[in-house]
């Protein structure tokens, strides 16, 4: 008598999907066959004439490996292009290089172990040119080895004298147009690196600051314009009313003049309860008003919007 196998008995699918997935071997595979078969060549032939999917990306530094960053970036705009390819669209991504600048300098002047003083500008020009020029072909092959599919062999970079060109060609139509003017703005200078700093490549550091909160007193002989308060007011003659602002520049409040109520914002009048005291601030911030201040105990008398406050007068 043959014994019955169980798993012959189970009404499942029967694939040439290996078990193990084994993607360090299989992925290179993928795209050496992609490569051998021209696989990008042929969805782009297959596209033409259809409505353009631009996707404009901005380009990475040629200042070394890439890392995670790189690679989330590249994945997610590679599924967004070959998802607007599926849907219909001609969408093609065109790989491109950003080879100048503080980034690309730096990292040269830490292979080279050297300070700005202490190489000559020329050489140090040329130098910077053969090192984005290895990177581009060291990312490019990164980018590829990730799945993206690209004009990777007709790349754009800014090194190169046409996409210069071009700048120089869209800088002169601005000028003449009438966008260009002389003025003056602060210019960014960093002591380590010797260099101007745009204002993408500022880091600011973290800052606390010191806060205050400030009641201000309502002086309940001037405030009758204020319809809903005066005839709160009438109604609680022996409570003191205040407005609560808060603060983190407490130097200017002796220059302080006025108090501003957003019309469309709605406000609370908390009564203190055991001096009986009623403070008047955003309701929004009841919760973290009484935490940061450790407010007494007490009630909310009423709400009220901005607009029938305009007219409170402090102390």
């Amino acid at each position: 008598m043959n014994e019955k196998k169980y798993k012959d008995t189970l009404n499942l699918p029967d694939t040439s999907f290996p078990m193990r997935g084994d993607l360090a071997k299989r992925e290179p595979e993928f795209l050496k066959r992609w490569e051998e078969t021209r696989v990008y060549e042929q969805i782009k032939e297959q596209v033409k004439g259809r409505p353009h999917y631009i996707l404009h990306d901005g380009p990475p530094y040629a200042n070394g490996h890439i890392h995670i960053g790189h690679a989330l970036n590249k994945i997610l705009k590679d599924i967004v292009v070959k998802y607007k390819t599926m849907a219909g669209f001609n969408s093609h991504y065109v790989p491109g290089w950003d080879c100048h600048g503080l980034p690309i300098e730096h990292a040269l002047f830490k292979e080279m172990g050297a300070k700005k003083d202490d190489v000559d500008q020329t050489e140090f020009r040329k130098k910077a040119r053969e090192y984005a020029e290895k990177f581009v072909k060291i990312q490019a092959e990164d980018f590829k080895r990730l799945g993206v599919f690209g004009e990777w062999e007709d790349p754009y970079l800014t090194m190169n004298f046409g996409y210069q060109a071009s700048i120089i060609e869209s800088f002169a139509k601005l000028y003449f147009d009438g966008y260009v003017y002389k003025g003056e703005k602060p210019i960014h200078w960093c002591p380590d690196c010797e260099t101007a700093l745009a204002e993408a490549e500022l880091e600011y550091a973290d800052k606390v600051s010191d806060a205050v909160f400030v009641r201000f007193k309502v002086d309940k002989s001037r405030s009758h314009h204020a319809h809903f308060l005066s005839k709160f007011i009438q109604e609680q003659q022996k409570h003191n009313f205040f407005v609560v602002i808060w603060t983190t520049t407490p130097w200017t409040l002796p220059a302080n003049v006025a108090i501003a109520f957003n019309p469309d914002l709605e406000y609370v009048l908390y009564e203190n309860a055991g001096t009986k005291d009623v403070y008047i601030f955003a309701y929004d911030l009841l919760e973290k008003v009484s935490e940061c201040i450790q407010m007494p105990a007490g009630d909310v008398l009423a709400v009220v919007r901005g607009a029938d406050l305009e007219n409170i007068v402090c102390m």
